[in-house]
């Protein structure tokens, strides 16, 4: 389905590494051009703008924080001046620390909400009143999280920015149904990306993997691809849902592989 996305412009935080940078490079392969957000990683989003270039595709790079509401607003802006239009919006952008909630450190917790969170909201007020504006459609993806609908211990600022977004996506749907802007979210399972350095080493997150329901992590592009489907023309009666790509993460215990007979 190469070139289903040309003439479109996609906007895309968190865009540097892990499934936003997969998720640019998969909607460049599909003929978009693309708006790439990032925080810090300059060189790995600059050697993504390059990629995308080599497409043939335009790549404009923006490094915001999406937590910053008047900062996101210029983003679009300058980004529909640049590009004429912007028809998808991809939240990808994340921050997230891991504490026990009752001595959380207070800057972080909140840093997890900003960004995780009102970042994503943003992002999706800004770029749909755009696509309201040109009258033609559009669509968005939420990057959530199987933490939203589990608590994960120690996580609770990322749970709770999660479910928030699972709300904040069905919500936009339906508001924006006489629009015809699409609003779906993607869970991902566990994903093979560099923020999971974070939290484990490589040699952790390879004896974890086989302990997963699939025996393994996700990889970005396997996120990506779903994204991209969501975003394409025949996904068009698709909107207020939540795609699992998590590997079985939500099945029964007994599923799981080797587990036996009950």
């Amino acid at each position: 389905m190469v070139g289903s996305l040309a003439g479109k412009v996609a906007l895309i935080t968190g865009a540097s590494s892990g499934i936003g940078r997969a998720t640019a490079l998969a909607l460049a392969a599909a003929g978009a051009d693309v708006a790439l957000n990032y925080y810090s990683l300059h060189d790995a989003a600059a050697e993504t703008a390059d990629q995308i270039r080599a497409m043939g595709r335009t790549a404009l790079l923006y490094p915001v924080d999406v937590s910053d509401q008047s900062a996101v607003d210029a983003m679009v802006a300058d980004a529909v001046e640049q590009l004429g239009r912007i028809d998808f919006f991809v939240s990808s952008a994340v921050y997230s620390d891991r504490e026990p909630f009752h001595t959380a450190n207070m800057a972080g917790f909140k840093r997890t909400l900003d960004v995780s969170m009102m970042g994503a909201y943003y992002g999706l007020r800004a770029t749909c009143n755009q696509m309201i504006q040109q009258g033609e459609g559009g669509a968005v993806v939420i990057v959530s999280s199987p933490h939203g609908q589990i608590a994960f211990p120690n996580c609770m600022a990322y749970n709770m920015a999660k479910a928030a977004l699972d709300m904040m996506a069905k919500t936009a749907a339906t508001e924006l149904l006489p629009h015809k802007i699409r609003v779906n979210c993607v869970y991902p399972g566990w994903t093979d990306t560099p923020g999971e350095r974070k939290f484990l080493s490589d040699d952790g997150i390879a004896k974890a993997a086989p302990g997963l329901p699939w025996g393994r992590l996700a990889t970005p592009e396997e996120i990506a691809g779903a994204i991209r489907f969501l975003l394409e023309p025949g996904a068009d009666y698709i909107t207020g849902t939540i795609l699992h790509i998590d590997g079985g993460l939500f099945l029964p215990w007994w599923s799981k592989r080797g587990s036996g007979d009950l």
